[in-house]
């Protein structure tokens, strides 16, 4: 690699050639800017050869940095792209004082140029590939994120592809579920094309199979993460990749359609084995997720754990995960079937500071107390109690005095009252963040004592609660530390006190008020990555729970809950459907 100091040279020497290509005539023949005779792997938006088919329905994305670049610089250096070489001397058109230029980039190494694309968004960096077959060349061999439409036809076009493209180290595949994908001859040869393969995904690829997975293992042996999503291939795949890719950290399984009967894997010895290197597991809408139970147990060294919709009972698989991996520090159950045995087990992980328990009506107060007497690390807790009043002021009162780091606090659902809040408020002083949604106990009382007592409080979110203008203006003199507040659909809250609650904050809080329209019956959108990972995320996603009615005729029993659970499969079916309306298409990159 050049000694790139004396290159050093200020963003207006660099910026001002890019500038002024908006302004340079377009040759007359666009299709000089690539030799076919020196680059024989033509880019598909420059027109087919007789070797290279047709590949309009391929995608390609870089990185998600943004150039600093205004767009309409951006747009004005690639508007009128032109072919030219090291030294050329050009006429400068537009406005007044014509004169000639030189190329202050062609003295910059590819190094340095290749450091500027990687500033440009994925449509910039397209156009840039087409001033000249330096920047072309350039361009393809320094991008490191590639997403392509993974259908059959990709089989073809993928050595023209990789030939240029080949420092790809994040890959994304994606089909079209009415489309035929791509099959273990692609994969294969996609796998052997990129080496140096750290990320992939893999959505919709269902004519992929077992023997596909293998070469991936067998090829991409850097691999560290990877997930996938309806595909068709099973358990053995997972397996190979586990067993060739010694470095693999993320594993994401979703929908895999190709899985064995647990109890049969179990008996026949084909149980997938953990690895070491393993950090973080992500189950989700599997119907026979407990196949990968031994993968789970066997990595020694998991610290994530999220097990999101998938059938069966989880309270003996947790016992044994537990014993053989007490070094969880967080952990996420969705819509699972696991009660205060499986919460039991789990308080072993003395290292826990994440826990997620959503929709699992068969955890109560003691499985959330017996966590928080041995878990004393804990710095977040998102419960959904889904309104059945079995998660209340006895938990979270051991959790206000056993867990005294906590952070961030989410109830959903949840009937808490200011003999609970009271005591976090009290004993939690380094409490941040915290979310109510869909209580019918939090009304002005509580939001006085939180007021009062939490000095740490950052930002406060309140959903559906019976709340009013007069427990609101307990905020203007607590919580010094307070700079967002935001309120949805609750009715006792007027426009007016928001206004006088941001005057009397001198400006220095944001409120955020909607007071507009019914109650939303929405499923919250959980991306494998976790649920409110962030703090804008914390505050925007307590928007889109749903909230049941609050009659207490409407909420279901506790044993029509349970029957739901032991359904099996029917229950994952209805789960689909129920999701099908929100977010089953999102991507995960």
């Amino acid at each position: 690699m050049p000694d790139l100091s004396r290159f050093c040279l200020d963003w207006n020497t660099i910026s001002s050639p890019l500038l002024r290509l908006g302004r340079w005539e377009r040759r007359r023949n666009p299709s000089d800017l690539i030799d076919d005779s020196v680059s024989p792997s033509r880019p598909p938006w420059m027109g087919q050869s007789a070797s290279v088919p047709s590949i309009k329905a391929l995608s390609f994305s870089s990185s998600g940095r943004r150039s600093k670049l205004t767009s309409a610089a951006a747009a004005a250096a690639i508007e009128q792209p032109a072919a030219m070489t090291k030294g050329d001397a050009v006429s400068v058109g537009g406005g007044c004082g014509d004169s000639l230029a030189r190329d202050h980039t062609a003295d910059l190494p590819d190094e340095c140029l290749a450091i500027v694309f990687q500033s440009l968004g994925s449509g910039d960096r397209k156009k840039c590939s087409l001033v000249c077959r330096r920047w072309h060349d350039v361009e393809g061999q320094s991008r490191h994120r590639l997403a392509l439409d993974a259908k059959a036809g990709l089989l073809e076009a993928a050595p023209a592809i990789f030939a240029r493209f080949d420092a790809v180290s994040k890959l994304a595949l994606k089909c079209d579920r009415r489309s035929e994908s791509i099959g273990d001859e692609a994969l294969a040869l996609i796998a052997a094309r990129c080496p140096n393969l750290t990320r992939l995904k893999l959505r919709s690829c269902r004519a992929i199979t077992d023997a596909g997975m293998a070469s991936v293992a067998e090829y991409c042996r850097s691999l560290r993460k990877l997930s996938v999503g309806s595909c068709s291939f099973g358990s053995k795949g997972i397996e190979a990749v586990v067993r060739g890719c010694y470095l693999l950290e993320e594993l994401s399984i979703k929908r895999l359609r190709g899985l064995p009967d647990f109890i049969a894997a179990a008996t026949t010895g084909d149980a997938i084995v953990g690895a070491a290197s393993l950090r973080s597991v992500c189950l989700k809408e599997l119907y026979n997720g407990q196949c990968f139970a031994p993968l789970i147990a066997g990595s020694s060294n998991l610290k994530t754990l999220k097990l999101i919709r998938c059938s069966g009972d989880w309270d003996r698989l947790l016992e044994d995960i537990s014993d053989k991996v007490p070094g969880i520090i967080e952990i996420h159950l969705e819509k699972l079937q696991v009660s205060d045995r499986g919460l039991a087990a789990l308080a072993s992980c003395v290292d826990l500071e994440i826990l997620h328990l959503v929709k699992t009506p068969e955890c109560t107060d003691i499985g959330l107390a017996t966590v928080a007497e041995r878990c004393h690390l804990l710095r977040k807790i998102h419960i959904d109690g889904w309104k059945t009043n079995r998660i209340g002021d006895e938990g979270l009162i051991v959790v206000a005095r056993q867990c005294p780091n906590l952070q961030e606090l989410v109830l959903i659902g949840v009937n808490p009252t200011a003999r609970s809040l009271g005591l976090i408020a009290s004993n939690c002083h380094n409490l941040e963040r915290l979310a109510l949604c869909g209580s019918e106990t939090f009304g002005d009382a509580e939001i006085t004592c939180i007021a009062s007592k939490c000095m740490a409080l950052k930002k406060l979110c309140i959903k559906g609660c019976p709340v009013s203008d007069q427990g609101m203006e307990a905020l203007a003199e607590g919580c010094p530390k307070l700079v967002k507040v935001k309120v949805k659909k609750c009715r006792g809250v007027t426009p007016g006190c928001a206004d006088w609650l941001m005057q009397c904050r001198d400006g220095m809080l944001a409120v955020n008020l909607d007071i507009v329209g019914p109650v939303e019956q929405q499923e919250p959108s959980v991306g494998e990555s976790g649920i409110l990972e962030n703090n804008e995320q914390l505050i925007d996603q307590i928007g889109a729970v749903d909230l049941l009615p609050s009659s207490s005729n409407s909420r279901p029993s506790p044993w029509k809950i349970r029957m739901s659970f032991f359904a099996g499969r029917n229950f994952v079916a209805s789960a689909f459907k129920r999701f099908s309306h929100g977010s089953s298409n999102a991507n995960h990159t």
